[in-house]
């Protein structure tokens, strides 16, 4: 379907303006280009205010693309001014190319967070035609301000703040003035210069936010670090200094001073070899400067980055069009094909001055002035019932518009994280398969009536409620996860083979953790049961809000998390331990085995870091609920604040963390890899696929790393872990589709060096999975300096044995389940492996993001009545527990395969939020408390089903609620 046919009649269409509406780098009249085919991935995008939005596009469509619909989101004319940036692999902050399809750009789509800026910073801001542009550019210089990479005077500053506390509060009055200044840091030092700011608001009494806009962008435009973006470099000498470029040409910092510059017409060419960067001067016989200057940066790739940009400044403030490419040459090429895309300056504003948009209203997010302005280009809470399709790319809900369901719609395409199935044993001591994974049964758990249906009616209905709930639910399973590693520190402490420096960090960090969110999760109970009314207090309002509670206690969080990042010393720390001894590393396993540690140990670890994630989800989701007048939007509003600095500090420890523990796990599911878990070896999807050979296709698990493919058979041990039977290295490996070649469906040809192996996947979707990072690690292994791809043991290497694979080897052994197990049977490798399909890294780290906690009501396929249950989702998997007071699950679902649907008419069943969990023969219905609940139910298990289903039904189903709501009863 082209974009803009259906998205661009919902937000992305400007209020009054004629179908055929030009956006950003697009000829007037055109519409956004076709999406290409291909698997889709979803795209999040942090805006100028700081919310973030998510677009689900192909990864073979161009950046252009991508920015396009962004564009088209905002209703945004002058785009060309603007960029998407991001940090790439090297850790270095880039703009996304226009031209190069998205999956050659971004290494892990899914999990990299886009930051839409200001990319070209014009001389005058009178050039920019449209109000909404001036106010981005505002957001962009508020946010430089706070950063402190504007650095001015404190006049400056001063007078520059006052401009925006116009434009968000209005008018001058002290008192208030003074509060909003002391509630919200505008640039780094700001006490100091409190008053001379209100000084400077008194005299701004009547200005619009409009012309508050403008006069700080008149401010702004002034300074010498206006738009400046440094670049490290050092001169042919050794000094340090800095490269940036402006719009008059490539200017020389040293520290914040500019100290020279080169205006473009006497650059005749800029160019880079290997790290240094050169400017060739044209020849001026009154000037010093040698016709050639070279400065030193801290790598090519430094090189290349300030080069593009300087290529795409001077195209865009120089150029009257857009550059053609260059032809393509004929035997070789030589140098970079880059070359600057888009729209340039003095055709942006011809195309803008021709048109009639200039004029057409918005409404500011930030500004809580009543003027008649305009309606705004990010969503705004008041306008947030209106579904945002049109940024996903999905088919539009037959709700109505006013339904509060559109305020939040479910992410397409999050996954979850690994399962494991921790079930009761029987009585005879076998243990199910994944496969096969029991549910409790209708002794298992209480069962609900009609009596508690009517007690829930009493409780509030406000989203916001509901919010703050899921906040209650997880704190207490997350308070039980770290009571898990307090467990293991008491269970490991006293034996002699721990090391002292392993029992003082695992102590020092959790045992106050522990202690804090105790009283957190008190406060929080105390907090809901108020607000659901079990006292008079609710009555006044007072206590219908969580923001308070959650501010004050980040801020008590935040001495605590200073020592987070040494979570991978723990890790390291205890790996080496077990290797070292045999007593520490059976006492490991031995806890591992118990019913109280659901997930893997080290995941637990790691829960610290990913409840910081959700602490700023859950707050994301109150900001985008609450108006801005609402007594607890402003303390929510900082918790974020809070919580999102800290997370982002973190961020890039996290990674690295999530793929070390994801190797040390692996490593336990392995047999015959002598050296997996090294640095620099990066995972990237395990998962089934079948392997031809003069057998015929067998099954076997295959395990993607940076550096090299594994291929195993699952063996007849009593361990259940899986024989590595060969490896192929990455480097110098090509693909090619097989299915015409072979006569096999989906079919495709690993290509190495020294072997080739065919291999088939089980669906046309799973096969595009695995290409796709197979392509994407072989790019990796290219420019890779990482570790060897020899992973076998000695007596594994001989070709003679992958000739003597059997097929007892790859045949399900249920035998091997029902031994009593040294190593669990029901990893996320089993569940893969019985299930036939495979999971990413990209989808473990995502997963973090879509762990829950709560009360279900759960019914068989031919069972009556609904049973309630407390459930716990993460690791790909639903763990089943009576009540949160239990200290492990009963049983356990892993969902890996399973699609997720809503019932239909002739299932009868009658009742709201309801979904359906079905895979093969096996059907189960699950009941939520609330809309919120089950949209964000649907969005964490919706992976599982196929791209954009579980979204058409999900909203195809509350559009028939609202249409029909005496077809359902309550819950």
């Amino acid at each position: 379907m082209p974009l803009g046919s259906v998205e661009t009649k919902l937000s992305g269409q400007r209020l009054g303006a004629p179908d055929t509406l030009g956006i950003s780098t697009l000829d007037p009249g055109h519409r956004p280009p076709t999406m290409p085919p291909g698997r889709h991935v979803t795209i999040r995008v942090r805006m100028l205010d700081d919310t973030e939005e998510v677009f689900d596009i192909s990864q073979k469509a161009s950046g252009k693309v991508l920015f396009d619909l962004v564009c088209s989101h905002m209703n945004l004319i002058e785009g060309d001014y603007f960029g998407l940036e991001f940090q790439n692999h090297q850790k270095m902050m880039v703009w996304l190319d226009h031209i190069k399809p998205i999956i050659k750009q971004l290494r892990r789509p899914k999990h990299t967070i886009l930051r839409f800026a200001v990319k070209f910073f014009p001389p005058d801001h009178a050039q920019l035609l449209e109000e909404l542009t001036r106010y981005l550019f505002a957001l962009q210089i508020k946010q430089d301000l706070s950063c402190g990479r504007l650095t001015c005077n404190d006049s400056s500053a001063a007078l520059m703040v006052s401009h925006i506390i116009q434009s968000e509060i209005g008018d001058f009055e002290e008192s208030q003035c003074r509060s909003h200044l002391l509630n919200n840091n505008y640039i780094p030092d700001q006490m100091p210069l409190i008053d001379k700011i209100m000084e400077f608001h008194s005299k701004n009494i009547g200005h619009t936010p409009a012309e508050s806009d403008f006069q700080l962008l008149e401010v702004a435009r002034c300074l010498e670090m206006y738009g400046i973006r440094l670049h490290p470099a050092k001169d042919r000498e050794g000094t340090v200094l800095s490269l940036a470029v402006a719009h008059t040409g490539v200017l020389v910092f040293q520290g914040h001073t500019k100290i020279n510059a080169f205006n473009w017409s006497k650059v005749r060419k800029l160019s880079f070899k290997r790290k240094r960067f050169l400017i060739k001067l044209r020849p001026d016989l009154n000037s010093s400067y040698q016709d050639t200057l070279e400065f030193l940066m801290a790598s090519r790739d430094c090189c290349k980055v300030f080069w593009k940009i300087c290529v795409e400044y001077h195209a865009f403030f120089r150029l009257f069009e857009e550059p053609k490419p260059k032809p393509k040459p004929v035997l070789f090429t030589r140098g970079s094909s880059f070359r600057f895309s888009g729209r340039t300056q003095k055709q942006v504003i011809d195309y803008v001055r021709e048109s009639d948009f200039k004029k057409i209203p918005f409404e500011r997010k930030h500004s809580r002035v009543q003027h008649n302005s305009r309606l705004s280009p990010l969503p705004s809470p008041r306008h947030q019932e209106v579904p945002r399709e049109c940024c996903r790319g999905h088919i539009p809900s037959k709700a109505p518009q006013n339904s509060p369901t559109h305020r939040h719609r479910p992410k397409p395409g999050a996954a979850l994280t690994r399962s494991l199935e921790l079930c009761s044993h029987s009585p005879n001591g076998r243990q199910p398969s994944p496969l096969t994974s029991p549910l409790l049964n209708d002794a298992g758990s209480v069962r609900t009536d009609d009596e508690d249906e009517v007690r829930r009616k009493r409780f509030p209905t406000d989203r916001a409620y509901f919010i703050a709930k899921e906040l209650l639910t997880t704190e207490r399973t997350y308070l039980k996860d770290l009571e898990v590693i307090t467990s293991f520190q008491s269970a490991v402490g006293h034996d002699e083979a721990t090391p002292d420096s392993l029992k003082n960090a695992i102590l020092s960090t959790f045992e106050p953790l522990h202690k804090f969110h105790t009283g957190f999760l008190r406060e929080v109970e105390q907090r809901l049961a108020l607000w659901e009314g079990r006292s008079n207090a609710h009555i006044k309002g007072d206590y219908q809000r969580i923001g308070d509670v959650m501010l004050k206690n980040l801020q008590g969080l935040k001495p605590l998390t200073v020592n987070l990042h040494k979570q991978s010393e723990i890790l390291l720390e205890l790996e080496k331990a077990c290797r070292a001894s045999h007593k520490l590393e059976g006492l490991c396993r031995d806890f591992e085995l118990q019913k109280v540690c659901y997930i893997p140990l080290n995941v637990f670890i790691l829960r610290p870091l990913h409840r910081l994630i959700h602490y700023k989800q859950i707050l994301e989701r109150l900001c985008k609920h609450y108006l801005a007048t609402h007594v607890d939007f402003r303390d929510c509003r900082a918790a974020l604040a809070d919580v999102s600095e800290v997370v982002e500090q973190l961020q890039g420890n996290l990674i690295k963390m999530e793929n070390f523990q994801k190797l040390l796990e692996l490593k336990k599911d392995l047999i015959g890899v002598d050296n997996l878990v090294v640095p620099g070896r990066e995972f990237i999807r395990l998962g089934c696929l079948s392997k031809l050979s003069g057998k015929g296709l067998q099954q076997r698990m295959f395990f993607l790393f940076s550096d090299v493919i594994l291929y195993t058979s699952r063996g007849m041990t009593a361990t259940n872990q899986f024989k590595v039977h060969g490896q192929l290295p990455l480097h110098g490996m090509t693909i090619r589709v097989s299915e015409d070649e072979w006569g096999v469906p989906h079919a495709f040809t690993l290509v190495g060096q020294h072997q080739s192996v065919v291999v088939a996947a089980s669906s046309l979707t799973e096969m595009e999975k695995w290409m796709e990072d197979l392509k994407m690690a072989i790019e990796m292994a290219k420019t890779s300096n990482g570790p060897s791809y020899d992973l076998l043991t000695s007596n594994e290497t001989d070709n003679s044995l992958v000739e003597a694979e059997s097929e007892d080897d790859m045949t399900p052994s249920h035998t091997s389940l029902e031994k009593p197990a040294l190593h669990r049977g029901n990893t996320m490798v089993h569940v893969c492996w019985h299930r036939n399909t495979s999971v990413s890294m990209v989808d473990f780290s995502i997963a973090v993001e879509n762990q829950l906690s709560g009360n279900l009501l759960r019914k068989f396929k031919n069972s009556n009545g609904w049973q309630k249950l407390w459930v716990v989702f993460t690791n790909f998997s639903l763990f089943f527990y009576k009540s949160h007071q239990d200290d492990y699950p009963l049983a356990s679902l892993p969902l890996l395969g399973y699609s997720v649907t809503i019932p239909s008419e002739s299932e009868n069943i009658h009742k709201d939020y309801v979904f359906k969990l079905h895979f093969k023969s096996h059907i189960y219905y699950f009941r939520t408390e609330s809309e919120y609940s089950f949209e964000r139910y649907g969005s964490g298990i919706s992976p599982s089903c196929p791209s954009g289903l579980f979204d058409f039904l999900f909203y195809t189903y509350l559009g028939h609620l609202y249409m029909c709501p005496c077809t359902f009863g309550a819950f």
